[in-house]
């Protein structure tokens, strides 16, 4: 009778902790994959901020070709990413190190005027 009892202990025991080190298991797997879950919003989030820049970009270009205007796109491409001024415009950018910046002389009809 008492190796019986013992036997239903021993057994009884088994299956508890196997039960307990089911349970840690699957809490550490599921806080694994909220946290990984997490991490893929956001960047779900990051990649749907790029695909929104890029359409509002693409969007741009868009109305760019489709407005037949070549010569002031030029020249907003010019003025605005290239530092150059058209006319009797004075456009000026300054270096970090509080020098002028000056590019070249001539582009496509447009040039840079000295202050």
């Amino acid at each position: 009778m008492h190796a019986r009892k013992q036997r239903r202990s021993f057994s009884g025991l088994a299956i508890k902790l196997g039960l307990l080190f089911l349970c840690v298991y699957l809490a550490v797997s599921f806080v694994c994959a909220q946290m990984e879950i997490a991490a893929k919003r956001q960047q779900l989030e990051n990649v749907t901020q790029q695909v929104e820049a890029q359409q509002a970009q693409n969007e741009e270009l868009q109305r760019t070709t489709q407005a037949d205007d070549e010569a002031s796109y030029m020249e907003r491409v010019a003025r605005d990413k290239l530092g150059y001024a058209a006319g009797r415009a004075r456009f000026h950018r300054w270096r970090r190190d509080g020098r002028l910046r000056r590019p070249p002389v001539l582009f496509c009809g447009l040039r840079w005027l000295a202050p």
